[in-house]
């Protein structure tokens, strides 16, 4: 803004024939180096030495103007500029109506407050923000490049909508021009609206080239929606659609896609989903969660990534719960649809129809008790097998002594658990039972030091013992409906039962002992090192088992180790790891070294180990190659197998206003271990759109810590 110099002279200028009613909205403020003015039945005045307006926000000024009383506006002549919360506009000249608020501008260069700018043969701005531009020029890049540009006929920023509307427009990039289109819209932040989205492009070896068209409904402020006909050259026309809902109680998504007469399948392929939350009066929840594919193939033709196409039951249920300070409620139904066709029908997860479960707890009773209680009855169904109705209760009685710096909690329990089942085999009771006293003890202790070598750093260390007792019962008449015997970790190792579900109650007398130490800023609480080791050791031998499976003979547990380090502040490392001496050394190990010393540096290592199933080692990078361009890519492999997992290789090209990602990748997409081979190409142009693949979405998947959003 051009401003008057200090030694200019200023009058406040506010004649009568400036009639306030018929302004539009604020009075304007007008101040001027030097004034002549002509009263009468026809005003007129011209004005030099420095002209300034105010009206709110609005602020013009120039090194002339003139008032025009016919058309109600002041012309302002000379170095011209304009500003408002969103606009900066310089030209040679321009004119004010006062009484509408509109302003018009002959010859103008913009600056938007996205950063967005361009030139125009003549613009008018309106009162409420909205520029209509003839003959325009509009881009994003910075004002040393024009590496991508907008010419057009006519252009219309609208700033409170966030849309920009242009016609007769022609797009260049680099000079080139790419694109012709007689209209085109473009968003000016991210407001929602209707329209075509950019297309994308890519291929794969099983479905051939790939062109996808998504257009985008913006229905409602709280209902959207997005349909997308996807081109597949090998498998023919398949559309996707995603409709997305938000009231006051409820909100969701609900999903389709439809694939008629796939070339290659020569049948039709269909996946439904919906993902739905009712928030209901007085604490209820209500969640839907339900999955539909019309093959066993779906996910691995269609999904497009290792992790889907690894999908062997989808879990669908709807649920209702409950929840206070002291009672917790849950019901559902629940169903699986099984897609690896080597699971046998025997082998299928049950249907729960339904479940119901309560948990409740009351702490600061009577001589300092806490009273606890978990209860279920579910009905398992099923097409083949045992099914029938289950009710479990666990009443508890706790009496936690909580000091600073250690606690004790000694507690009592009874399991109680009675079946009501169908189709068994004759002989086989059909109304079996089992009640089992759980009594333990848990106890831990909180120490903590200042370190030495820094006053603001602190050390704890934090033992922890559960000793837990559960005598014999025993329970091979009892069906197995959906108990497990977990992975061993931290988390079980601090459990009561040793089997996940409640169809098994271990016998037990064991001793479960760890230790956890910490550094930590004593200011902010950032933990600069957590590592855990622990143990269980069984006093006695355990005769409960599941069918099928004999019973362990170890006197211990194997040992469970986590570590967690932040090595510098650019360095990160965890590994977690399994080992026993009766179970033949190392039975599990997962590693993971992070490098990442700025947002477009990064580099990670991962090694897991499962003995007799998996050993992996895992390496992903995103780096820059110079000043624009960067290398991404991850390379996974299996050494059990001697196999390439995944591979990805890309490269990604940035500048100030355009960027460019492209990939190669190759990985397992079928269940049965062959390869697929795909690329993507995304092509972004900052402040109007992208075009290509949703090749982010892969380096995300792909790139631990990976993020397209820095662009």
């Amino acid at each position: 803004m051009q401003r008057l110099s200090a030694d200019s002279p200023l009058s406040s200028f506010s004649p009568e024939y400036f009639d306030p009613s018929l302004l539009k909205s604020q009075s304007i403020q007008l101040e001027v180096g030097e004034i002549e003015a002509e009263l009468g039945a026809r005003p007129s005045a011209s004005m030099s030495g420095g002209v300034l307006l105010r009206q709110g926000d609005r602020l013009a000024g120039a090194d002339k103007a003139r008032y025009d009383s016919e058309n109600k506006a002041i012309v302002l002549d000379g170095s011209v500029r304009y500003e408002d919360l969103g606009t900066l506009i310089a030209s040679d000249s321009a004119e004010f109506a006062y009484v509408t608020g509109r302003v018009r501008f002959e010859g103008a260069e913009f600056y938007l407050s996205n950063g967005a700018r361009g030139e125009a043969a003549d613009i008018e701005i309106n009162q409420d923000g909205r520029l209509e531009l003839n003959k325009v020029n509009y881009t994003t890049c910075p004002p040393d490049s024009n590496d991508w540009l907008i010419e057009a006929n006519e252009i219309d920023l609208d700033t409170a909508a966030g849309v920009g509307t242009a016609r007769g427009v022609k797009l260049r990039f680099q000079g080139v021009p790419i694109l012709y289109a007689p209209y085109l819209t473009f968003p000016l932040d991210d407001t929602r609206k209707s329209g075509f989205l950019v297309p994308e492009i890519g291929g794969s070896k099983q479905s051939g080239a790939e062109i996808r068209v998504p257009y985008y409904w913006n229905i409602a402020p709280n209902y959207d929606a997005t349909i997308a006909p996807r081109y597949l050259s090998k498998r023919g026309l398949q559309l996707q659609t995603e409709f997305r809902y938000l009231t006051g109680s409820m909100d969701g998504i609900l999903d389709a896609e439809y694939l008629e007469n796939d070339d290659i399948t020569n049948e039709s392929r269909l996946k439904v989903s919906l993902d739905h939350r009712t928030l209901l009066k007085r604490g209820w929840r209500n969640l839907v969660d339900i999955e539909y594919v019309s093959d066993h193939q779906y996910f691995e033709d269609l999904g497009g990534s290792l992790s889907a196409s690894s999908i062997t039951q989808l879990d669908r249920h709807i649920s209702l719960d409950y929840h206070t300070n002291n009672l917790s409620l849950f019901a559902q139904v629940q169903d699986y649809q099984t897609l690896d066709d080597a699971v046998a029908p025997e082998d299928e997860p049950y249907r729960r129809l339904p479940q119901l479960l309560v948990s409740g707890s009351w702490p600061d009773r009577t001589l300092g008790l806490r009273y606890g209680f978990n209860g279920e009855i579910v009905n398992f169904d099923r097409d083949i097998g045992v099914t029938g109705l289950r009710l479990n209760m666990a009443p508890e009685i706790a009496l936690p002594i909580v000091r600073p710096g250690w606690f004790i909690t000694p507690a009592v329990a009874l399991d109680y658990t009675t079946y009501q089942l169908s189709n068994t085999l004759p002989g086989e009771a059909k109304n079996p039972d089992r009640a089992v006293p759980i009594s333990s003890i848990d106890m831990g202790m909180v120490l903590e030091r200042s370190l030495k070598s820094s006053n603001r750093r602190i050390q704890t260390i934090e033992p922890r013992l559960l000793y837990v007792h559960i005598p014999y019962r025993g329970q091979d008449n009892l069906p197995v409906f959906d108990t497990i015997i977990p992975d061993l970790n931290l988390v079980q190792l601090y459990r009561k039962n040793r089997f996940l579900g409640i169809d098994r109650i271990s016998d037990t007398d064991q001793v479960s002992l760890g230790i956890t130490t910490r550094i930590l800023d004593q200011n902010s609480g950032r933990e600069f090192l957590s590592a855990t080791i622990g143990q269980t050791r069984y006093l006695t031998d355990r005769d409960v088992t599941l069918p099928g499976e004999a019973a362990p003979t170890s006197e211990s547990s194997d040992y469970v180790a986590e570590l967690r380090f932040l090595l510098h502040k650019n360095w990160n490392f965890d590994i977690g790891h399994r080992w026993g001496d009766d179970s033949g050394g190392v039975t599990q190990s997962d590693a993971r070294l992070q490098y990442r010393p700025s947002t477009n540096k990064l580099l990670n290592l991962a090694y897991r180990y499962r003995r007799d199933t998996l050993e992996q080692a895992d390496i992903s990078v995103s780096w820059p190659m110079g000043s624009n361009w960067s290398f991404v890519g991850r390379y996974n492999f299996s050494i059990r197998d001697e196999e390439v997992l995944e591979q990805i290789y890309g490269f990604e090209y940035e500048s100030c206003c355009w960027g460019l990602r492209f990939f190669a990748r190759e990985n397992i997409s079928n269940r049965d271990g062959s390869q697929e081979s795909s690329f993507g190409l995304q092509f972004v142009l900052k402040g109007l759109s992208s075009a290509g693949s949703s090749a982010d979405k892969v380096l995300e998947r792909g790139i631990l810590g990976y993020s397209a959003n820095r662009w």
